[in-house]
């Protein structure tokens, strides 16, 4: 149900812990995705091809596309994305990676409307 105090856009935030088993099946497939983009300027395509060869987390974020996840989805339309990917230090059993907890900025995130 939608009210005119209510706005018709919605922040999704998704975050993944990936493990990769092996860096170079990732670096290749995102070579191939570079390769099949035909729109991508030359100099861009070399600087992509770089990046994706030496670093694993750059690889993916060519891999991982917002619009991909949310494509088929009924009723909506990315407004707009941004992501990025980094190497890290994970261990499952840390409390500090526990997803159920809320994140403490939260709040701090919430927007209140002005009557």
């Amino acid at each position: 149900m939608s009210t005119p105090e209510t706005s018709r856009f919605v922040r999704l935030r998704v975050e993944l812990v990936l493990e990769v088993d092996d860096a170079n099946a990732v670096s290749k497939a995102a070579l191939r995705r570079i390769a099949d983009d035909s729109a991508m300027p030359a100099d861009e395509r070399a600087h992509a091809e770089n990046a994706v060869t030496e670093d694993t987390a750059e690889a993916l974020a060519y891999l991982v596309d917002p619009f991909d996840l949310v494509s088929e989805v009924p009723g909506v339309d990315l407004a707009q994305a941004s992501w990025s990917s980094e190497p890290i230090d994970y261990d499952p059993d840390s409390p500090e990676w526990d997803l159920d907890e809320d994140d403490g900025d939260e709040d701090d995130d919430e927007e209140v409307g002005v009557g």
